[in-house]
């Protein structure tokens, strides 16, 4: 794989430093710069639902926050320092640029949730194997290498799997985003080799009110159109946008926390009960289901995915200490439509 020449932080002027990491915002001719005391975070799909709120977390938390990306994004901290990686298929990022890292956290991938063409699947399998692939082998040549890599995952690891009870234990399923994480999970897990410390986050369905499947739902809900999907029998593992991004932050201050980690709250509901907690938090009805050959025609294959049944628990987060502050699908709700009002 061609590794780029010339990679320089856009706008954005770094100096090394020997103790606390030093993110520097102003132009490279300026001796101005920004300080912190807190770690030093690298991130890949900063500019995403997720992306967002943690970057925003961590700033607000004390910590410096540089991410990786085609161009600087106009709606994150203007704090976060930019580095430019082109084309994550293609090329390595430039890594040696970027001070200090005490984490890395990994996000970037081509969005799921539309309908899939042929060349929209090969972007989501080359987005995440190939992007990963080119992310470790940079870290791999770093002399001074980050301690530890997060990279996010999906419960479409383990397909369609009915009732069945699932923990990081399970197997995996097949289908084609079962095989995308999968293999995306044996990318990010090269990074051991270069003595790093890998979690994955298993990431199910996130309830926020800027993006994700709540952000979806929310304007046909408030209308009086929504409805379960088909029976409304499937499982829904979900996950309130607040948790999932405690969860990353979990992964990275918790020394033992490796491998796979279902992102995803402890009871998970059907699509039916889903359906009634939020047209009931919204006091609209929702008798109006949504059939499955319609789904079918409007997002092709992608459609199993939306009608598929995953009961995924969080046992390794569990077992690990981590506590959710929203267990329950009726304060999740709650708490994200008072922020909504």
């Amino acid at each position: 794989l061609p590794i780029p020449t010339g990679s320089v932080a856009l706008g954005l002027a770094v100096r090394p430093v020997s103790e606390a990491p030093r993110v520097c915002l102003e132009p490279a001719s300026s001796v101005a710069c920004c300080e912190y005391e807190g770690m030093t975070y690298l991130l890949t799909g900063a500019t995403g639902f997720i992306g967002r709120a943690l970057v925003a977390k961590l700033l607000a938390a004390g910590h410096n926050v540089c991410y990786l990306g085609r161009q600087r994004s106009r709606t994150l901290d203007s704090r976060a320092g930019y580095f430019l990686w082109q084309d994550i298929e293609h090329t390595l990022p430039p890594l040696e640029t970027v001070p200090r890292i005490d984490a890395v956290i990994h996000l970037a991938g081509e969005p799921v949730g539309r309908r899939w063409t042929t060349e929209v699947k090969q972007r989501i399998r080359s987005t995440r194997i190939e992007g990963t692939r080119n992310l470790v082998t940079a870290i791999g040549a770093l002399k001074h290498k980050p301690p530890l890599l997060v990279s996010a995952s999906a419960i479409g690891y383990y397909g369609n799997r009915g009732d069945e009870v699932l923990t990081e234990t399970s197997a995996p399923g097949t289908g084609f985003l079962a095989d995308v994480c999968v293999d995306w999970e044996r990318e990010a897990e090269r990074a051991r080799e270069f003595g790093l410390r890998v979690a994955h986050i298993r990431i199910g369905v996130v309830l926020g009110l800027e993006g994700g499947a709540l952000g979806m739902m929310l304007q046909p809900f408030r209308m009086g159109v929504g409805g379960k999907i088909g029976d409304g029998r499937q499982w829904m593992s979900w996950i309130h946008l607040d948790d999932l991004i405690r969860l990353f932050e979990f992964a990275v201050t918790k020394e033992g926390a490796q491998g796979p980690m279902n992102g995803t709250a402890p009871a998970p509901v059907t699509n039916a009960e889903f359906t009634a907690a939020l047209a009931g938090a919204l006091h609209r009805p929702a008798v109006l289901p949504v059939p499955k050959f319609a789904l079918r025609l409007a997002f092709g294959e992608m459609s199993d995915v939306l009608s598929g049944s995953l009961r995924v628990l969080p046992a390794a987060a569990e077992s690990a200490g981590f506590s959710f502050a929203y267990s329950r699908l009726d304060a999740a709700l709650e708490s994200l439509l008072r922020k909504a009002a």
